[in-house]
């Protein structure tokens, strides 16, 4: 008697995944579940810490955290802010439900928000009325900024300082300390003027840029030597000679500022030529 044959079937078996892809598959699941998304508004979820601008610091002060208005230009009318423990707004017409007071507290002056607390850091940042007046945010990028121009300016200062002629430097350092600079010899002008540029840089570049402070200087110069005099009420500019009337000071004007304008007058141009001539 044959016996039956029986017919296998194939089952189709797993096949084992190879180590390398097993990694893939395993590195890719964890870059999705760590993605984490970024807040739709453009704010930057953060530490921050807050500080009073007061020299003071107090071991603890308290700010208000509620009866404040803020004025928002899309609604157009101001909105009355809150900052509660239970609500996720400091919006009083978005809040729902109970609201629970929360209190702000600066501890010796200053105050750190977790992350986790972006309502306060909201609060603190964009809405409260006293922001950048009574308190500030503490922003080292901001900071490193305003640090790097200041440093800018200075060398663009000393540059400059460093470039100037000796006449130009009269000038400069006449507005700062006076009738002084005539007795200076030029290494102790050279001197004053790069510390000056390097303690005021914004000022030292106006007064180098200032088309009027030759003038001035000029005016100063002719004054000093008693080429042209000014009167005791600082209204007129007489000739030193012969007391001859020059020009009337305009009234709230700086005499040798209107003196410099008069210059470049018709008038002027001549009796700055004539003092010119006296001058070398």
């Amino acid at each position: 008697m044959a016996k039956k044959q029986t017919k296998k079937t194939e089952v189709d078996t797993p096949q084992p995944i190879a180590s390398n892809e097993m990694q893939q598959v395993v590195i890719e699941k964890e870059v999705k579940t760590s993605t984490k998304k970024e807040p739709t508004d453009g704010w930057e979820v953060k530490d921050r810490v807050y500080y009073l601008k007061s020299k003071r610091k107090p071991l603890s002060y308290s700010i208000r955290s509620s009866g404040l208005y803020f004025f928002d230009e899309e609604k157009g009318y101001e909105r009355e802010l809150k900052y509660t423990s239970n609500q996720r707004t400091v919006f009083v017409d978005e809040m729902q439900g109970d609201q629970r007071l929360e209190h702000i507290i600066f501890r010796s002056g200053a105050l750190y928000v977790p992350r986790n607390k972006t309502v306060l850091q909201k609060f603190l940042s964009l809405y409260h009325p006293q922001k950048n007046n009574l308190f500030y945010e503490y922003k080292p990028q901001a900071i490193a900024e305003n640090q790097i121009d200041i440093i800018e300016l200075e060398l663009e200062a000393l540059n400059a300082a460093k470039n100037l002629d000796i006449d130009m430097a009269e000038a400069v350092m006449r507005v700062e300390i006076g009738s002084k600079v005539a007795e200076m010899s030029s290494k102790e002008l050279k001197r004053d003027l790069l510390l000056y540029a390097k303690k005021n840089p914004s000022l030292f570049l106006d007064l180098v840029n200032d088309e009027n402070v030759m003038l001035r200087n000029f005016g100063i110069r002719a004054t000093e030597m008693g080429l042209i005099k000014l009167s005791s009420d600082q209204r007129t500019f007489n000739w030193g000679s012969n007391n001859r009337k020059l020009m009337t000071v305009p009234f709230d004007e700086h005499p040798y500022s209107a003196l410099a304008q008069w210059f470049k007058t018709d008038e002027g141009m001549e009796i700055y030529s004539n003092i010119e001539k006296q001058l070398n």
